[in-house]
């Protein structure tokens, strides 16, 4: 393992994985788990921030809507090249660098944060805090190449979900700063440190794989085939909904029912840690039941539960909204899992179906799943997007969210539509032969 580089990695083997695989695949996933929670923090920082800029700094909502929204949109696109950085780098190396990036945006707004900087300076450290978003792509397509298949749903939703709870951790960061009477430097200046622990970290305890090095043909097969792009619409529900969501829940409690910064940080953070918390039991639950299936049902409680917000916007009803809102963040932090345990489950059966058994299914399952994450993440971020630029054109036009919420809802209809009708829509009754049949996936094997 000279240099920190595994030469041979087959985790599929059983003997493989109980005598040495499942020690070293558990030790990067913690360290993986530290560096992509401090980059959601880092990207997540604008969500807090905008919480500092009263009326001096002379923004409108809709000026810190976008602040908001342009760090998700560099976020979103960074994944791609940061997904396909772990096969030319090395998954620990890249998760280095991605770590020491980081310092950049939280120095920056370290020195711009104070009233009087210019919307177009705030604009360009927003954009910088997107490098933050990229970790996660990264992160995932690493951990993808360490676990089995059956492993999966389990170790890519604890994965994601300690890198998502940094988003809540950062903001009750925020709400103690802001209790305790700090400006936005004191929160910057308790994640300066963090980051330069997380890199050092990851160069100390972490590991490349070199089967997954100089892969570079996964990537143009992954995006040449339909059902990356069929997660990548899937997961702007989930992941979307959640980062999107954790981006705005507090701009949305300031703007429509008048709290004050600390009303809205003491509650902003709530959703984003239970819906972090239980990402890993979407994968878990993915794993056991099917990820279509646990999918499916979770777009249609996310469907109910934004019915209910959009009732509680309408009648000004703040405790039935927060809790609504709540309760929405839970099942997108649930949707994350399962979601993303159906894409190496779907490879898996693409493979079987070329007729590939054994450790050439499992290989061709990792290389094209671990390819297609970058896109389907960087797409599910774009997401978030379009949820804060929904809600900026809804309170510009209506001074309330309502119409923003109207919009999910719809989405999440066609959410669920498509994920019955790819998934788990049982082919119709063939005359055809069975020889000449095509083989069709199924919840079962996603």
């Amino acid at each position: 393992m000279a240099g920190r580089w595994i030469e041979q990695w087959e985790p599929e083997d059983t003997t493989f994985w109980e005598t040495q695989g499942e020690k070293i695949a558990r030790r990067n996933l913690v360290f993986s788990v530290l560096s992509e929670h401090i980059g959601f923090s880092v990207w997540s920082l604008w969500s807090v921030l905008v919480l500092f800029m009263g009326p001096e700094y002379g923004i409108d909502p809709a000026g810190k809507f976008f602040l908001v929204a342009i760090a998700t949109l560099v976020g979103a696109f960074v994944r791609v090249p940061y997904t396909f950085a772990v096969a030319r780098f090395g998954g620990r190396n890249w998760t280095v660098f991605a770590a020491a990036m980081l310092f950049l945006p939280a120095v920056a707004a370290f020195a711009v944060m104070e009233p009087g900087t210019s919307y177009t300076t705030f604009m360009l450290v927003a954009m910088l805090t997107g490098v933050g978003g990229g970790n996660f792509a990264s992160s995932m397509t690493n951990i993808n190449a360490f676990f089995p298949l059956r492993k999966k749903g389990w170790a890519l939703g604890l994965n994601a979900g300690g890198g998502n709870i940094g988003v809540p951790v950062l903001q009750l960061v925020g709400l103690a700063v802001i209790g305790a009477a700090g400006g936005p430097r004191a929160l910057l200046g308790i994640y300066i440190p963090l980051i330069l622990v997380s890199a050092v970290c990851a160069a100390l305890f972490m590991d490349n794989l070199a089967p997954v090095k100089n892969d570079t043909g996964a990537a143009k097969e992954a995006a040449r085939d339909p059902h990356t792009w069929i997660m990548a619409f899937l997961y702007i529900g989930t992941f979307g909904s959640f980062i999107g969501y954790s981006f705005a829940f507090g701009l949305v409690l300031q703007t429509q029912f008048g709290r004050t910064p600390l009303q809205a940080a003491s509650i902003t953070f709530i959703g984003p840690l239970l819906g972090s918390l239980i990402r890993p039991l979407g994968g878990w639950l993915a794993d056991r039941y099917g990820g279509a299936r646990i999918t499916l049902w979770n777009f249609l409680a996310m469907g109910a539960a934004t019915g209910v917000v959009v009732l509680a916007s309408v009648n000004e009803s703040l405790a039935l909204f927060t809790t609504a809102f709540i309760v929405l963040f839970v099942l997108s932090g649930l949707g994350n899992g399962s979601t993303y345990k159906m894409i190496p489950g779907i490879f898996q059966a693409k493979a079987l179906a070329r007729g590939m058994t054994g450790e050439t299914a499992a290989a061709y399952g990792r290389r094209l799943s671990g390819a297609s994450m970058g896109l389907i993440g960087a797409v599910g971020a774009i997401g978030g997007l379009g949820i804060n630029l929904a809600f900026r054109q809804s309170f510009m036009t209506a001074g309330t969210g309502t119409g923003a919420f109207v919009s999910f809802l719809v989405f999440y209809a066609v959410a669920f539509t498509v994920t019955w009708a790819v998934y788990l829509r049982r082919p119709a009754p063939s005359a055809a032969p069975v020889a000449e049949a095509k083989p069709q996936l199924s919840y079962a094997e996603v």
